[in-house]
């Protein structure tokens, strides 16, 4: 692999007017040697002129937050990040590459999730280049492989987790959203090292379910959240009613004995439980009547 290592040039202003003056010079001296009818002087005069002017070729400008990778006949002589002007051999390729720091929306794409309903989802991704070396020479058009990569990323993160999931334990797509980013950004920064970019932030910016199948996992979702809170609901029922006993035999506020318990607890599930306010039923007799 190849790896970024800094380029050093000659300071560009400087250059800049020493171009000058020597130009300056070279024209006075060829308007010289013309009037003086010198062939060979003007013919050096000439080629000297032709060498200061590609010479000029040599400057170029590094702006901030940008790397300009240098090549001499195809070999890769270093990176200048130094922002200003900058002089180099005139016979070097440069090619200029943003240091900024980019992000990008990735398509809506339609997916099955961990248990095979389909979903559509999209993120949004924060990157950088942090290598202009490997961006340049290890990737063809790194902007397009980091655009193609994220969404390879994001279908892999997909099929990993499931939609939605009513128990904590379980991470989801939809309930452990910082799980689910950490997830895809290593997913996502594994894939884009080899192109010297790093990833700064990765998040999930749309979620949904596939159109044909939302009205029915709707429902589904519904019938779901019903179950788990009743289930919360039973649970809860059962310890205050557990509690009422034992705190009715501590006190020995009343003796009931088994059959009569039970319709206590009957009563109590049946009060906790339901959906619907109850309404009370005053005994005026004995609890045998």
């Amino acid at each position: 692999m190849i790896q970024e290592k800094s380029r050093g040039t000659l300071p560009g202003i400087a250059t800049l007017l020493a171009l000058i003056i020597i130009l300056g010079l070279l024209i006075y001296s060829l308007s010289f040697f013309i009037r003086s009818r010198e062939i060979v002087g003007t013919l050096l005069t000439v080629l000297c002129l032709v060498a200061d002017a590609i010479c000029f070729a040599g400057l170029f400008v590094v702006h901030p937050n940008q790397g300009v990778v240098v090549q001499l006949f195809g070999k890769y002589t270093g990176t200048v990040r130094a922002p200003g002007l900058h002089w180099v051999n005139p016979f070097t390729s440069r090619k200029a590459i943003s240091l900024r720091v980019r992000n990008f929306e990735t398509a809506h794409l339609k997916v099955n999730d961990h248990d095979g309903n389909p979903i559509e989802i999209a993120a949004v991704v924060v990157w950088n280049v942090v290598d202009t070396a490997e961006a340049a020479f290890e990737v063809d058009h790194y902007e397009d492989y980091v655009h193609v990569q994220s969404e390879a990323a994001l279908r892999n993160l997909a099929t990993a987790y499931p939609y939605d999931s009513h128990d904590e334990a379980i991470t989801s797509l939809r309930g452990q959203t910082a799980i689910v980013a950490a997830h895809l950004k290593k997913e996502i920064q594994e894939r884009l090292a080899k192109a010297g970019v790093e990833v700064m932030e990765a998040r999930i910016s749309h979620l949904a379910y596939a159109p044909e199948i939302a009205a029915v996992m709707l429902q589904r979702q519904q019938a779901s959240a019903i179950i788990a809170a009743r289930q919360k609901i039973v649970e809860g029922a059962v310890g205050m009613v557990e509690m009422a006993l034992d705190l009715l035999s501590k006190n020995k506020v009343v003796e009931l004995d088994e059959e009569r318990r039970a319709a206590m607890v009957s009563n109590l599930l049946v009060v906790l439980c339901g959906d619907r306010a109850t309404q009370p039923v005053i005994n005026t007799g004995t609890i045998y009547q």
